[in-house]
């Protein structure tokens, strides 16, 4: 009689445990597909943001209709790279629970070598829209891509911060297609 109440007191307890486990994988599907959806949010807006950086890129330098051609190619390299970079953050997201410190060592050098990459290609963009430019043209990019700052220390780059005063480079980052909000170090 004890070693069957025994019995029955062990299976007890281990379908009890058998039940939670159940209801633990039943709960971590949905905290999953939220993750999953916050991570893809973040990404979708980090593409409005590249496209709004080049929308007022395109005003502040004042692109004419002949210099359209040298800057839908500015532009599309704006595009990829914040494509690119935006895949990188996502998948460094989407891995953060399983990655060690090396591992978290080796995507950020990934991630800085893959925005160095992306700004020689769009240096390589720049060069003949910089040099299609009028003088005025050009002291208005020399402005505002000088460390984001227009003569009176106010920020250029990107109309969120206009007016503010900013010690990073936003137009060189909104050109990039960068985003200090997402940088690897805040993750």
């Amino acid at each position: 009689m004890k070693k069957a109440f025994v019995i029955l007191a062990a299976t007890l307890s281990m379908s009890g445990a058998f039940a939670q486990t159940a209801a633990s994988s039943a709960t971590a599907a949905p905290a999953a597909a939220a993750a999953a959806s916050k991570v893809e949010a973040r990404a979708a807006q980090h593409q409005q943001r590249v496209e709004e950086r080049i929308t007022y890129l395109h005003s502040a330098l004042k692109i004419t209709a002949d210099q359209e051609p040298q800057w839908k190619a500015f532009a599309d390299v704006m595009r990829s790279n914040g494509e690119t970079m935006a895949g990188l953050y996502k998948q460094r997201m989407e891995g953060e629970a399983q990655r060690n410190a090396l591992d978290d060592m080796k995507q950020y050098a990934q991630i800085a070598q893959t925005h160095a990459d992306d700004m020689q290609k769009l240096v390589t963009a720049f060069e003949p829209l910089y040099t299609s430019f009028s003088p005025e043209q050009k002291k208005l990019a020399d402005t505002t891509f000088r460390h984001g700052q227009t003569e009176g220390g106010k920020a250029a780059g990107h109309p969120k911060h206009k007016g503010k005063p900013h010690a990073k480079a936003p137009a060189a980052e909104a050109a990039s297609g960068a985003d200090a909000a997402s940088a690897p170090a805040a993750q």
